[in-house]
């Protein structure tokens, strides 16, 4: 499959050889346990540590993550559980641990939790490449490229050789992208992350994660973690999730699409400050994109005036729901700073382009900044 087209290997990815009368992607597997007589040499032996149809799920991203190359993947139960996995199976009491500043809005809880393990953590923002800065000595580097919400791109190639050169393993977050727009094992890293809650399921509808990685001894541990934890997904979320990957192309194309669109039309609207997507040519970050991304994501992010015109934007959209997190089908937005912890002003908008048709879907927007800054 590694010659093959992104559309193509997402369709197949994962899919067992045809059988006869068999359905070409197995149902899910409901099991707490199996048939196992003797000793457990089997592949199967308790459901809170395998589990064929998370088998499937796991062979079909690693095929999406490093196409011709043998790579283990693990599935969890969510994002946070993927992270919280590499993070707190790696570091140890008197490591030092490398975090951005301006990354996914629960890291300062992990943050916290690895302080109270005795973890030194140092962070630095995404953009510029600061985090080469705090790396000395560093046990782990964690990367979140682009960065949420904040849409910085750091250059992953030069973050992970200057970390090798130090000992330090690096991990990258790559929920915005997923490897249809960008491959971290390519560029060098030791885990590729991401919440599969998003663009990789894609549906607004299931919480999932996984981490993927080249080393059988780091993904060892990661899915050694996981057993401890039980963070373990369902399997109809599972078989949800592999069904979903089928269209993944094709909503990553026309949402990107869209996302550049509704990135240009903004560009020229006056009443719209803080313009950020990696995919503009004008934007800081398009250099660094261009170089190591394939697509650019379906989020945009922008600043109105004030609080007041965000959400009268915000009840004006109707195409778009006011809802969290991205990647979805079905355009969302949000006034980012209600929730706190981010370091954005308070009319700062967080875009999620969705497969809508591109026309229908900035004159939406027109028509909600329209009504939000009084006609202008």
């Amino acid at each position: 499959m590694s010659t093959m087209g992104d559309g193509t290997r997402a369709v197949r990815a994962g899919l067992p050889q045809p059988q006869q009368y068999e359905p070409t992607l197995p149902g899910p597997v409901f099991a707490a346990h199996y048939h196992l007589s003797g000793e457990p040499t089997g592949p199967y032996t308790y459901g809170r540590e395998t589990n064929p149809t998370w088998t499937h799920l796991e062979r079909a991203i690693g095929e999406l993550e490093a196409p011709g190359e043998r790579v283990e993947t693990t599935v969890f139960a969510s994002g946070m559980a993927a992270i919280s996995a590499v993070l707190l199976s790696r570091a140890r009491s008197g490591d030092i641990v490398v975090l951005p500043d301006d990354g996914y809005q629960a890291l300062p809880l992990l943050r916290a939790q690895l302080e109270a393990y005795g973890v030194e953590v140092r962070t630095a923002p995404t953009g510029g490449d600061a985090q080469l800065a705090v790396l000395e000595g560093a046990t782990l580097l964690w990367i979140e490229t682009p960065s949420n919400p904040g849409l910085d791109v750091c250059d992953v190639r030069r973050l992970v050789e200057a970390a090798h050169a130090g000992g330090t393993l690096v991990a990258v977050d790559n929920t915005l992208a997923t490897p249809l727009g960008q491959r971290p094992l390519e560029l060098g890293a030791d885990f590729s992350v991401a919440s599969d809650t998003k663009g990789m399921t894609g549906h607004g509808d299931l919480l999932l994660g996984h981490v993927t990685c080249r080393d059988p001894e780091l993904a060892a541990g990661v899915r050694h973690w996981r057993k401890i934890v039980g963070a373990i997904p369902g399997p109809m979320e599972a078989w949800l999730a592999h069904r979903a990957l089928a269209t993944l192309e094709l909503r990553i194309e026309r949402q990107c699409a869209n996302a550049l669109a509704l990135a240009e039309a903004l560009a020229g609207h006056q009443e719209v400050s803080g313009l950020r997507y990696p995919g503009l040519p004008t934007d800081p970050s398009h250099p660094n994109a261009a170089r190591q991304m394939r697509r650019f994501g379906s989020v945009v992010s922008f600043v109105l005036a004030d609080r007041g015109t965000a959400e009268r934007f915000l009840d004006a959209l109707k195409l778009v729901d006011d809802a969290t997190s991205f990647g979805s089908v079905r355009s969302t937005a949000e006034r980012r700073g209600r929730w706190g912890g981010d370091a954005v002003p308070e009319g700062f908008i967080r875009f999620s382009v969705g497969a809508e048709n591109t026309d229908d879907l900035l004159a939406d927007v027109a028509q909600a900044l329209a009504a939000a800054t009084g006609g202008n």
